[in-house]
């Protein structure tokens, strides 16, 4: 039995687009792996540990080996909690809108949690980094309102897909499979209601293999 971690980053329930896919994709991949343990994560929902000055005083002086206060303690055990319900999934499944070009706030914030030295990734002896989370596939469903599309010149306003990609990667998951839905709003809500059809046939057949 694995565990796959479904990561949602919207707020609007089922007005998102992005989570609509990824529920769709969810929906075929339960029926294909009925033992499989799927747990649901939305970050503005969950209460992720405020990465404030205390946490952050914690984090160095617990990396250090310095004597920590029990209030950095209990700070730096809440982060290591959503780290390790992070790392002991199999799989990934996550959900993102585009929110201002980039990703919504409370992913990046829950981005900032997971990413820590010798937790989800490893400084090398020649000062280089590899990452730690390896050998896990990811499933991501991009929505944006307007488009995007590679090559055009629109494409150097996706900071959305790029620094997924490259965060993603830094901690070990370079296999990642994605479907893109675009533009929930730039054309219409006929194109929209077509482009989330073809994006939902497109993840229920992305999931058979994953």
């Amino acid at each position: 039995m694995g565990k796959l971690l479904y990561i949602q980053a919207s707020p609007r329930g089922s007005r998102s687009y992005s989570l609509a896919v990824a529920d769709a994709f969810i929906e075929s991949y339960r029926s294909l792996h009925a033992d499989d343990r799927i747990v649901t994560l939305n970050v503005f929902e969950a209460n992720l540990p405020t990465f404030d000055g205390l946490t952050v005083r914690a984090k160095y002086t617990i990396m250090h080996g310095e004597k920590h206060t029990p209030e950095e303690l209990a700070a730096w055990r809440s982060v290591e909690a959503v780290i390790s319900e992070f790392t002991s999934a199999d799989k990934y499944v996550l959900a993102v809108p585009m929110w201002n070009f980039s990703i919504p706030y409370r992913l990046k914030q829950y981005i900032d949690i997971l990413v820590q030295p010798s937790y989800t990734f490893n400084v090398t002896a020649e000062g280089g980094y590899v990452g730690l989370v390896t050998g896990k596939p990811l499933f991501v469903t991009y929505s944006r309102g307007g488009e995007y599309i590679p090559g055009t010149a629109s494409e150097m306003f996706d900071l959305q897909t790029k620094y997924l990609q490259v965060i993603l990667g830094f901690i070990g998951i370079t296999d990642i499979r994605t479907v893109v839905v675009e533009p929930t709003l730039g054309r219409g809500p006929e194109v929209a209601v077509q482009k989330r059809k073809e994006a939902i046939e497109q993840a229920r057949q992305m999931a058979v293999t994953f």
